[in-house]
């Protein structure tokens, strides 16, 4: 389980705080998604999230301790990422850049065992993506890269799944495709997963919880239901909505 507990954040001590108060509890098998107008903290929370920042206020949990107690090995074993624009230091084909989310559980002398190799293939299968695997990661287009990013963070096989726009560069077959496919993993392996997203008709159809930001403060954080009714949505990004329910599923839209 991953748990936010009245977290303050400020880059600078004396700035005012990108983050106040926020709390949240991502269950085991829970799809969470966070919302809200740009420089909500969205992006902020989610680096708080996979202790790359500390908060001067409250903490962060990862199954009841504090994420300071795990080392960034331990961290990365148990964190998947998945980030719009990854980081290249150098040329890799995708095989090789999803073989690498295996490094955490080497012992120093090499990685790429047969196990490795296979569960590697296996997270690219399961994105749709198997077809890429000896291509250079440069080369793709924005959508090909997320959904190899998205295989690159299975492979590791987390326990927690942070996701910044994982629909990102999409086309709308595969925005619902790549949370239908994050949702159902979710369930499966029993994943406390937590995502950044801006569709907010797809966000109502796929989260279990949505965390409502503006100004660094939680306007609401629930079901689907309850945080998107047009008086929150209105407060929080200052702008007029018309909610109604979608005829088949029934979520709001």
């Amino acid at each position: 389980m991953l748990e936010v507990r009245d977290v303050t954040f400020a880059y600078e001590r004396s700035a005012r705080p990108v983050l106040a108060g926020v709390s949240l509890v991502v269950a085991p098998g829970e799809l969470v998604a966070v919302i809200g107008p740009n420089g909500s903290g969205k992006t902020t929370l989610l680096r708080l999230m996979r202790g790359l920042l500390r908060p001067q206020r409250g903490e962060i949990l990862w199954e009841g301790k504090p994420l300071g107690h795990f080392s960034p090995r331990e961290l990365a074993q148990r964190f998947g990422v998945v980030l719009q624009e990854p980081k290249l230091g150098f040329p890799v084909t995708v095989f090789e850049y999803v073989l690498h989310a295996r490094f955490p559980y080497s012992n120093g002398f090499g990685f790429e065992s047969e196990e490795d190799r296979r569960i590697a293939l296996s997270a690219l299968r399961l994105t749709r993506a198997l077809e890429l695997k000896d291509r250079w990661l440069t080369e793709l287009s924005g959508g090909e890269r997320q959904r190899v990013v998205l295989a690159r963070a299975l492979a590791g096989e987390p326990r927690a799944l942070l996701l910044d726009e994982p629909t990102a560069n999409l086309d709308v077959r595969f925005q619902v495709e790549m949370l239908a496919l994050i949702r159902r993993l979710a369930r499966e392996r029993a994943l406390s997963a937590v995502f950044i997203a801006h569709e907010l008709n797809l966000v109502a159809e796929f989260a279990d919880r949505v965390l409502l930001l503006k100004d660094g403060r939680a306007i609401a954080f629930g079901p689907p239901h309850d945080v998107f009714t047009e008086e929150k949505l209105r407060q929080a990004f200052e702008a007029e909505f018309l909610v109604d329910h979608h005829p088949l599923s029934g979520a709001p839209r």
